[in-house]
């Protein structure tokens, strides 16, 4: 396992920190190590790690299935009834051929399905991989690292404008979202390598490592971002405040349930109040201003999705058609709305399921397990951190925050069913 421990942190790090410098490269460095893990993985399993992987992934393994295949069943052709509109208004000039593919770009749809192979690869690696307690908390503090490095580019171009332009500034928003939970995750693993009676030099510089990584992306989230961004962070702080005290203080499974019910009918009145302050389309209510133009080719894009959408990938592509001018390219304001306009209601659907279930799975692990409980809460609030973000910011469509978030959930699922 060693080849595919060195693979999974390869790719961590490769995806993270080249596409926050700005290179064109890293996406793919990251994919590649991504394939090189699952070779080492599946050479070198044994029936221990098939077995643990398959307890970590039983609550929704056809969620696993049901994304690459979904893609690829995109670039089969169909009766253009199911096809996009495009299709459809174009069939005159295409001999009047009755089939069309669903996915308004194949080339694009192509690279949107190698990277969903690559993700699921990835989370399938580090369930495996990080069984081992030792590795896994080497890939929780790379992983605050990495992320924390993205929230610091944000903060020094916020503060010193010349400094880190090329890196994106969505990407470092959701990059220093998910920084706050796993640099949170840090300290605690610092706390209980002190109760443990660990050595008290090492916890405290894990434990200020861990601190450092938490202040700089909550610099970035909640001083440099929008405030549906810091509302989506909040929930995450929350969610994992919830579960400190839920085990902290031994309360009940009665206790326990009531203050589950409190947190989520809380979450549930926040969100209602944030999508009321806009009217519109749903899935564009949590999005900073577009403009009035841009606005209106949005939701004309968004009436014409059918319910396979238009090819995964294709937003962009896709988008020329309804810009006025040409030249410009209409970019998804928020991953939901990539996700609904590429896969249409059915993968918006299967996406909202698939969080749902993980954040299910990963916060009843983190009840059940002992000292190790900070992996699957950290993961759980990472999840829903990226469940609300997913409206606010497009950040989670970067090959980096996919990779990335791959792994944590990968971590949090392993922990929360290891023994070890």
């Amino acid at each position: 396992m060693s080849l595919a421990y060195f693979a999974l942190i390869i790719a961590i790090v490769s995806a993270s920190v080249l596409e926050i410098a700005g290179a064109k490269f890293g996406a793919q460095l990251g994919m590649m190590a991504a394939a090189l893990g699952l070779l080492a993985t599946a050479a070198n399993a044994h029936k221990a790690d098939y077995e643990h992987y398959l307890r970590a992934t039983h609550f929704g393994w056809w969620i696993l299935v049901a994304i690459p295949l979904g893609i690829a069943l995109q670039l089969a052709p169909v009766w253009l009834g199911l096809a996009h509109p495009i299709w459809a208004s174009t069939h005159d000039a295409l001999g009047g051929v009755p089939l069309g593919p669903i996915t308004a770009d194949i080339g694009l749809t192509l690279n949107a399905l190698l990277q969903a192979v690559a993700a699921v690869s990835l989370l399938g690696v580090t369930i495996v991989v990080v069984r081992d307690r030792s590795r896994a908390e080497l890939v929780l503090l790379v992983l605050g690292g990495t992320t924390a490095i993205a929230a610091l580019a944000m903060d020094l171009h916020r503060i010193l404008p010349g400094l880190m332009a090329a890196t994106p500034a969505d990407l470092a928003t959701t990059m220093a979202g998910l920084g706050i939970m796993l640099n949170m995750a840090v300290m605690q693993l610092a706390a209980e390598r002190a109760e443990t009676r660990h050595s008290l030099l090492r916890s405290i510089t894990i434990g200020l490592y861990g601190l450092l990584g938490a202040l700089v992306s909550a610099l970035a989230i909640f001083g440099f971002s929008s405030a549906n961004s810091a509302v989506a962070a909040g929930f995450g702080i929350v969610l994992i405040l919830l579960v400190l005290v839920i085990r902290r203080l031994d309360l009940s499974p009665l206790a326990a349930g009531a203050l589950a019910a409190a947190g989520l009918i809380g979450t549930a009145i926040v969100l209602t109040f944030l999508f009321e302050q806009s009217s519109g389309l749903a899935l564009l209510r949590l999005v900073p201003d577009v403009g009035t133009e841009t606005k209106a080719a949005l939701e004309r894009m968004l009436a014409d999705t059918r319910w396979f959408g238009a090819g995964a990938g294709t937003f962009s592509a896709l988008g020329r058609i309804y810009q006025s001018d040409a030249s410009e390219v209409l970019l998804a304001p928020s991953t939901a709305t990539a996700i609904f306009a590429d896969m249409g209601w059915i993968g918006l659907a299967v996406a909202g399921v698939a969080c749902v279930l993980a954040l299910i799975r990963l916060f009843f692990g983190a009840l059940q397990r002992g000292r190790d409980s900070f992996f699957p809460t950290a993961a759980a609030a990472c999840v829903l951190f990226a469940l609300v973000q997913s409206f606010a910011g497009p950040g989670l469509l970067h090959p980096a925050a996919i990779l990335c978030f791959s792994v944590i959930l990968g971590l949090g699922l392993s922990q929360s069913v290891s023994s070890r």
